[in-house]
């Protein structure tokens, strides 16, 4: 792809790098932090790549102020990070730990003293083992407990913190924690995983009424949704009928009741078979529309789907690990292809072309509405060079061509606000374990020090300059 020239982002652009708390914090016993599904999941046998938890991860806990440091010397103006839901209220019930709450109104002050804006991300899959035990997001409690723990934490951090999110990609953590079983808390029931999609549509509603109860005016509440860019193989009648199953489930069940006020009536109709839906109660689909002052996109690789029956031989494309079990509740007769194109380490095919293309759709989805990219990013196999640097060319040509996208995206009439680069540093990877580094930032697992890859030092001077540098400028 020929680069693009003369692309210039607004001043007021936000330039960010986005974490979560289990894949980079460590420090999972302390100050009367308890057990999430991720700790729980992570400890057994199997679940994880060689094992790998996020008991250290890269301790963040305790070297934040390090890390914030590094931010500013990049040139970050902001940083969109997790809370722990286990370390502020253990049990997901009740009054919360200030211990735990110290230490994110500690890293939100840090921030704000070299100039960077913090956005805080309430739930980012690390659900307190607690709820877990009691039902999980398959039951309308564990709604009811979030919306409690949003007002915590916005009390606790709202004087200083302007933007908010309720949840991240509530697609992972009901369709890969409950139906497909590869993410915590591994469970394998297609109904259970579409119970834990509405009471995650309830809790982001309940959730952004409990902050605006104590938020400031001015605060910014969002969602971040990874809905998908499905593309069917051909346009013959049976192949658009699956891409259309696949984005009911990727991005209408979540994204019709939170910006429209209803579930995709094909929605309803495709997955009667398994569910009747009953849980649904009168009131819920209001209050899951609340009206949002911003929404978060995050965009890694497009799907491509044709119907089973008209699959041709050749590669399939498993996109979210090997599983009996599918994280598609209701889709029938639906195969999944590779996508044309070079590929991250992954497997995933790089499309920057998708990222403009899923913006104009929520433009088009949420008119007026600003948009975020919360996370975009890559993992390579990267390492360090004999004198001690860490070239990734291939992720600096992924970050170029996927910002010239959100700029072409801008010039085409979005409204874009601002990009958050998936990760800062390497970190636990999920169910990867530590085997994929998304990071700008290079960390030496047995040491945990930090050395900035090419990729952080031309991402930075985008951040500095609001303008994209030459591919091979580091």
């Amino acid at each position: 792809m020929p680069e693009a020239q003369n692309v210039s982002f607004p001043p007021s652009f936000l330039w960010g790098a986005a974490t979560s708390a289990y894949q980079i914090e460590g420090a999972v016993r302390e100050n009367g932090r308890t057990p999430s599904i991720w700790d729980t999941f992570s400890h057994t046998p199997g679940a994880t790549a060689d094992g790998d938890t996020g008991d250290t991860a890269v301790d963040h806990y305790h070297r934040y102020r390090d890390d914030v440091a590094l931010m500013a010397r990049l040139g970050l103006n902001a940083y969109r990070f997790s809370v722990s839901w286990p370390r502020v209220q253990p049990t997901g019930r009740g009054p919360a730990v200030q211990a735990g709450l110290d230490f994110y109104r500690r890293l939100v002050d840090e921030l704000l003293s070299h100039g960077i804006k913090p956005s805080v991300t309430l739930y980012h899959w690390d659900l307190p083992q607690e709820l877990e035990d009691a039902g999980g997001w398959p039951e309308r409690d564990t709604a009811r407990r979030f919306a409690e723990y949003a007002h915590l934490v916005g009390e606790a951090l709202g004087d200083r913190v302007d933007q908010w999110t309720t949840l991240n990609e509530p697609w992972c953590s009901a369709f890969l924690g409950y139906g497909s079983g590869v993410h915590a808390p591994g469970r394998t029931d297609p109904v259970a995983a579409l119970r834990a999609a509405h009471h995650l549509n309830l809790a982001h509603g309940l959730g952004t009424q409990a902050l605006r109860s104590v938020l400031p005016a001015r605060a910014s509440v969002a969602v971040s949704l990874n809905s998908q860019v499905i593309r069917p193989l051909s346009q013959q009648p049976e192949d658009l009928a699956a891409a259309r199953q696949i984005d009911d489930l990727a991005c209408g069940v979540f994204h019709g009741p939170m910006l429209h006020g209803a579930y995709p009536a094909t929605l309803l109709e495709a997955t009667s078979p398994l569910t009747d839906w009953s849980y649904v109660l009168d009131g819920d689909l209001a209050t899951a529309h609340q009206p949002l002052d911003a929404l978060g996109l995050n965009y890694y690789t497009p799907a491509l789907v044709s119907s089973a029956r008209n699959a041709p031989a050749g590669p399939r494309a498993d996109a979210h690990g090997a599983s009996a079990h599918s994280p598609w509740p209701g889709a029938r007769d639906v195969a999944f292809h590779q996508p044309p194109g070079d590929r991250t380490e992954m497997g995933w095919t790089i499309d920057p072309g998708g990222l403009h293309e899923l913006i104009m759709r929520y433009s088009r989805e949420a008119p007026g509405l600003p948009l975020h990219v919360t996370e975009n990013g890559a993992a390579f196999p990267d390492k360090v060079d004999d004198d001690g640097r860490v070239r990734d060319p291939e992720r600096v040509a992924y970050l170029h061509a996927h910002l010239a996208a959100v700029h072409r995206a801008v010039a085409d009439g979005a409204d874009v606000r601002g990009y958050y680069l998936w990760s800062l540093m390497d970190n636990f990877e999920w169910s990867y374990g530590y085997a994929k580094r998304f990071g700008a930032v290079y960390v030496d697992y047995a040491t945990l020090d930090r050395i900035p890859k090419s990729s952080a030092l031309w991402y930075g001077q985008a951040a500095r300059t609001g303008q994209l540098p030459p591919v091979d400028a580091f």
